[in-house]
C-alpha cells in the first residue's frame, strides 16, 4: 500500500555481530546449518525469546539444523547477510532493501499481515506541552524547538519514514532543539521520552501497542501525538546460497513454513503473538520500491 503522499520504510540492526565478518558470528558456519538473524529493534531478551522459538520451529519444519545468531546493530545484520554469516534475516523495510542490493539473487519471501499497512507513532512527554493531533502539518510542526530522538539510524519505522514525514511537513532536523538523538531501539525511545530525557520521539506502532498491553507505558507521562499513514515494513529475506546447500526447492519450503504458522497450534500461536501478528503473508520486492526511493533521497542508500 502506498502512502497518501509517498511511501518509505526504514531499518536498523542491533544485536551481537560486527560490521565485518564478525568473530561473534563465526563458530557455527557449518554449511548444513541454516543461520537466522534479525535486526535488533527491541529489548535483546525479547528477541532471544522470539527467535529461539523461530529457530526450533524451522528446524522441525525444514528438517535441517537451525541456529539464531544475534547481531549488534542494524548495519551488522546487513553485513552478516552480505558475507554469508546469516542465511535468513528478519529485516525492516530499509535494511531489507540494503541487503538485497548487496546480495544479487536474495529473495523477499514473507511479511506479517500487519507489515503491508505499517505505521510509526510520534510520542511526547506530557511536560513538553506538545498536544496530540490528527493534523499532520500541525502535529509535526509543533515539534520544532523541542528535543527529539529517532530509534536506530537505519530503522525504517524509527527513522527513515518519520524523517520523510517530517520533511513533508516542512520540519528539518535543525529545527529541533540541540542535536537529534538515535536511541538504537524502539524500547529505548519509549524509555527516553517517558523519562523526559527527550521531549518527543518516534517508534513503531506495533512495539507501542505491545508495551501498552504489557503496562510498560506510563500514560500519565507520555502521549501518542501523531500516527503516520501506512507503508510496507518488516519482512524475511533469504540468501540465494541456501538453494545450493539445501536444495533448489528450499526457499519455497522456508516460505511455506512461515505461511503455515497457525494460531490454533499453541507453539505456533506463541510465535505469532511474539511477532504481534495474526499470520504471515507473501510479499515481493516491488512493495519496497518507495522505501528504496526515499532511502536514496535521505542518503541511507547510495
Amino acid at each position: 500500500m502506498l502512502l497518501s503522499f509517498g511511501s518509505v520504510a526504514c531499518n536498523s540492526a542491533p544485536n551481537t555481530a560486527s560490521t565485518t565478518a564478525s568473530p561473534t558470528l563465526m563458530g557455527n558456519n557449518d554449511p548444513k546449518t541454516l543461520k537466522v538473524g534479525a535486526i535488533p529493534d527491541q529489548d535483546p531478551e525479547k528477541l532471544h525469546r522470539l527467535y529461539d522459538k523461530v529457530a526450533k520451529y524451522l528446524e522441525k519444519e525444514l528438517k535441517v539444523p537451525v541456529v539464531y545468531k544475534p547481531v549488534t546493530d542494524y548495519a551488522a545484520s546487513v553485513t552478516a547477510f552480505r558475507v554469508g554469516d546469516l542465511d535468513l534475516v528478519w529485516f525492516g523495510g530499509l535494511t531489507g532493501v540494503q541487503a538485497r542490493l548487496q546480495v544479487p539473487g536474495a529473495k523477499t519471501i514473507a511479511q506479517r499481515n500487519i507489515d503491508e499497512n505499517f505505521h510509526s507513532v510520534f510520542i511526547a512527554n506530557k511536560k513538553s506541552g506538545i498536544q496530540p493531533t490528527l493534523n499532520v502539518q500541525k502535529g509535526l510542526v509543533n515539534l520544532k524547538g523541542h528535543t527529539f530522538t529517532f530509534g536506530s539510524e537505519s530503522s525504517t519505522s524509527g527513522r527513515l519514514m518519520p524523517q520523510f514525514f517530517l520533511q513533508q511537513a516542512g520540519v528539518k532536523l535543525e529545527d529541533f532543539k540541540g542535536e537529534v538523538g538515535f536511541s538504537k531501539s524502539h524500547d529505548a525511545t519509549l524509555e527516553l521520552v517517558q523519562a523526559g530525557t527527550y521531549d518527543a520521539g518516534v517508534m513503531n506502532e506495533q512495539v507501542w501497542e505491545s508495551r501498552l498491553q504489557e503496562g510498560k507505558v506510563d500514560t500519565s507521562k507520555v502521549d501518542l501525538i501523531w500516527r503516520t499513514p501506512a507503508y510496507h515494513d518488516y519482512h524475511w529475506v533469504i540468501h540465494p546460497s541456501v538453494s545450493d546447500r539445501f536444495g533448489k526447492d528450499f526457499i519455497q519450503k522456508v516460505q511455506n513454513a512461515f505461511l503455515k504458522l497457525n494460531s490454533k497450534n499453541k507453539d505456533q500461536r506463541e510465535i505469532l503473538e511474539l511477532f504481534g501478528a495474526e499470520k504471515f503473508i507473501k510479499t515481493q520486492d516491488s512493495n519496497y520500491a518507495q522505501i528504496e526511493k526515499i532511502g536514496r533521497e535521505i542518503g541511507k542508500i547510495k
